[in-house]
């Protein structure tokens, strides 16, 4: 079975920071660009950030740019997204999603999609 899966989501105070994982099953991530993608209650579904396959381009929201880090380990067909610094606005529901070779904004363009992770930044 193809599947991504999501994890490192919790409860962190502002200021504090969480690392979240996309792991995949069933497919190699080797080959394909892989994004973040958040959801908060009664919003659209919005990119965070994303990641190429070759690693070499990354790009980002403008609200995470300095706060937020992707990176991947193929080795490990894992994708991880080190948020610091976050903010309440950051809460909502975390999803990874993959592609072939390149980003794209367009959730729509994404083959496979992970079940999300919360994250809540409350104090």
């Amino acid at each position: 079975q193809l599947q991504l899966v999501e994890s490192g989501g919790g409860l962190v105070q502002p200021g504090g920071s969480l690392r979240l994982s996309c792991a995949a099953s069933g497919f190699t991530l080797e080959h394909y660009a892989v994004g973040w993608f958040r959801q908060a209650p009664g919003k659209e579904r919005e990119g965070v950030s994303c990641i190429r396959n070759s690693g070499e381009r990354t790009n980002y929201a403008d609200s995470v740019k300095g706060r937020f880090t992707i990176s991947r380990d193929n080795a490990k067909n894992t994708v991880y997204l080190q948020m610091d610094s976050l903010k309440p606005e950051d809460t909502g529901i975390y999803y990874c999603a993959a592609l072939l070779y390149y980003c794209s904004g367009y959730v729509t363009n994404y083959d496979y999609w992970g079940q999300g992770t919360q994250v809540t930044v409350s104090s």
